[in-house]
């Protein structure tokens, strides 16, 4: 059968099962098993087996559910109630203050974490309330909490890098260096953004009354409050950064930090230890049940020659190399919108890495890039992930429109900081190569 032909039903198979709300991995698993039944008769199925016990002796999967669990004990831990707290002290006094202090506690609660779901509830639960509570725009608040804790995707230890890593046989110390600035430049453009909007629009942001505003003892106080973040972000990257540790062997440091953490602020039970426990295994088992089913129908795509398929055709593209790159950002996005941002990287990785290498790209830079595409999809209707986090937890009044139109001033903002490490590898790239050399 014509790969073209094949191609196109595998894909319409993919939209019609997820647009009938079906689970990701059974489509995609679903889907491979049938066309490879159909194309290569029962024998083939032995394939799936063979992928599933393959992905069990993968050491670079590992980390994973180490960090899952660390995030989630940080969330039941009380760490990010007195970061903001601090922040409420420090930035209140000034027009969107408190919107730019939520950005900020996300950056280091996603240094602390690698995974959206804990930062984006963490926030919707902690930040988003108190500023509605002062009078902040729905559409403001709601924005910075979703894009904020979509930074848990890029800044490390991030999830997905992991699996990037696993996928492109890729370092993944040299991936979690080439997401710190990106994320650091992402940050930095939430802030200017709610800075110029609230200073233009002071209704958008109101800086706190002088009667609700804390004395400088108060403020110094708080300070306390980033030291355990700070030391529990050192031990975990720094380890990794400065040679000392593996992804897994930093990831077991941050799971230990994690419990410490709780120790230090009087969280640590085994009701909440059971539930962490509990918790990371089911996401854990959710993210490889993905990419199972996501490998077996790479595997099958393949098998077909749609590599070469996919090659010829993007390299026929006007343009040239920038040409080709462009155009696979614009299948990522789109993509976004409607899938999975593992399955998304376990289909489309394996097909447009050849490309990548042959046009001669970095693939730590394309990684990187294609975390940056992803947060677009975090915040991108109807699948946006964080969407439907800020709607679960979101205080009476908040609803699903006032949800879409506030993020969309931030996917906009993602989008310019992806043209940004896009036409500038080096904010990317400068930071692995300083650190792991040759």
């Amino acid at each position: 059968m014509n790969v073209g032909l094949v191609t196109l039903l595998m894909f319409g198979s993919l939209v019609v099962g997820l647009s009938l709300g079906l689970p990701v991995s059974f489509v995609l698993g679903g889907v491979a098993v049938i066309f490879s039944f159909l194309l290569w008769g029962p024998a083939s199925l032995l394939n799936v087996a063979l992928i599933a016990v393959d992905l069990e002796k993968t050491i670079v999967l590992v980390p994973i559910p180490l960090f899952v669990f660390m995030a989630i004990v940080l969330e039941r831990s009380g760490i990010v109630d007195d970061l903001y707290e601090m922040i409420y002290r420090w930035a209140g006094p000034l027009r969107g203050g408190l919107a730019m202090g939520t950005v900020v506690i996300a950056t280091i609660f996603a240094a602390m974490s690698g995974i959206v779901g804990a930062g984006t509830v963490t926030m919707a639960l902690i930040a988003l309330p108190s500023m509605l509570k002062r009078g902040y725009d729905k559409r403001m608040a709601i924005g910075v909490v979703c894009a904020g804790g979509a930074l848990g995707q890029l800044i490390p230890p991030s999830v997905d890098m992991i699996l990037y890593g696993f996928i492109a046989k890729e370092s993944v110390g040299k991936l979690f260096a080439g997401g710190v600035i990106p994320g650091l430049v992402l940050a930095f453009l939430y802030i200017l953004y709610v800075a110029v909007r609230c200073g233009i629009q002071p209704a958008m942001g109101p800086a706190l009354p002088p009667a609700d505003r804390a004395t400088w003892s108060q403020k110094f106080a708080s300070v306390k409050a980033v030291l355990l973040p700070i030391l529990l972000v050192i031990g975990v990257l720094g380890s990794i950064f400065g040679g000392l540790a593996t992804p897994t062997e930093s990831a077991a440091i941050g799971a230990v930090g994690a419990i410490v953490c709780s120790a230090v602020y009087r969280r640590l039970n085994w009701v909440n230890l059971r539930e962490s426990a509990y918790r990371a295994l089911r996401v854990t088992s959710m993210v490889m049940w993905i990419v199972l089913a996501a490998s077996v129908f790479a595997s099958v795509y393949q098998a077909l020659g749609a590599v070469e398929l996919m090659k010829g055709a993007l390299t026929n593209l006007p343009f040239g190399r920038w040409g080709v790159m462009l155009t696979i950002q614009v299948i990522f996005f789109i993509m976004g919108c409607f899938m999975d941002d593992t399955a998304i990287m376990m289909i489309t990785i394996p097909v447009f890495l050849p490309v990548i290498k042959a046009l001669g790209f970095d693939t730590v830079w394309f990684g990187v890039l294609f975390i940056v595409n992803m947060q677009m999809g975090f915040l991108t209707p109807p699948y946006g992930f964080t969407l439907f986090y800020v709607r679960g937890v979101a205080p009476e009044g908040v609803t699903m429109g006032d949800i879409y139109r506030g993020v969309w001033p931030f996917v906009g903002l993602q989008a310019v900081g992806l043209l940004v490490v896009m036409i500038f590898p080096a904010l990317i790239l400068w930071l692995p190569n300083l650190i792991f050399p040759g």
